[in-house]
């Protein structure tokens, strides 16, 4: 069960938000996002439609290992003043499976893949 405060905020600028990005101001039981990109970068501007697809690549379908935890965490809090208070923030940028928030969360699962290539051409 989370804990139940009030989230104020007095000025939040973000310049950008995208690509599976979440702005959250306030309680918030999952939060989920998942995204995936091919970086093609070439010496000359040459592409091609369809050329590269994810399951060429074992990075998008491998597990992603996750350890279980087994430590036994006891903790006690005690919200005097149940309020989560912000004055303010000045955000440059939220990208690709972020999470800008501002409250409790009870899940949150993320994940980005992304594979880099480059075709350079050779030298001599």
């Amino acid at each position: 069960m989370l804990n139940k405060r009030t989230s104020v905020v007095d000025r939040i600028i973000i310049n950008s938000l995208s690509i599976v990005s979440t702005f959250e101001i306030g309680d918030s039981s999952q939060i989920q996002a998942f995204s995936r990109a091919i970086a093609l970068q070439r010496e000359r501007q040459t592409f091609f439609s369809n050329e590269i697809r994810f399951s060429d690549f074992d990075i998008f379908t491998e597990a992603i290992p996750m350890e279980p935890i087994f430590e036994n965490v006891t903790f006690e809090t005690n919200s005097i003043h149940p309020i989560i208070k912000v004055g303010f923030l000045d955000i440059t940028g939220v990208s690709t499976s972020s999470v800008i928030h501002i409250g409790n969360t009870k899940n949150i699962n993320m994940e980005s893949r992304i594979k880099h290539i480059r075709h350079l051409h050779p030298r001599n």
